[in-house]
């Protein structure tokens, strides 16, 4: 996995814009344009791809922790902040809203008593048989 995927997967999973990005970086005193930030997302087979360096993740990196948690003198709640980027994305007309999803609760199912008298007179129906009993001869006689 190349430093590109990583940066890739990160945006995504954060739902980041390119200009959100840039403020991001900017945390850590790392310039970088719009253009320069396509470049790592295009195709690798693309005439304007350019390789994500070390350099430019590990600030990357660095900047979002600060952007995430904040620093020690104004801590931050990152579950505040990515809420905050979920609500900044813009509603496309003709998308439906997906509901976020809720596992419903567990239904306990309880043994009901027969509630038919006839249904306690019945027996229980036999156990058939399936394999008969089988004497295995191994060619000792034995004594009993």
């Amino acid at each position: 996995m190349t430093n590109n995927d990583i940066f890739k997967k990160l945006r995504v999973a954060l739902m980041l814009r390119d200009d959100q990005i840039v403020e991001i970086l900017e945390l850590v005193d790392f310039r970088i344009s719009k253009s320069e930030l396509g470049a790592f997302f295009r195709d690798e087979k693309h005439e304007n791809y350019m390789e994500c360096g070390d350099q430019v993740l590990r600030n990357f990196l660095n900047a979002l922790v600060i952007h995430l948690r904040g620093t020690k003198e104004n801590p931050k709640n990152p579950n505040d902040v990515l809420a905050k980027h979920k609500a900044e994305i813009p509603i496309k007309e003709g998308v439906k809203i997906r509901p976020e999803f809720k596992p419903s609760p567990k239904k306990e199912f309880k043994k009901k008593p027969a509630s038919n008298p006839k249904s306690r007179d019945k027996k229980p129906a036999p156990k058939v048989q399936v394999v008969e009993k089988v004497h295995y001869k191994n060619g000792k006689n034995k004594k009993s």
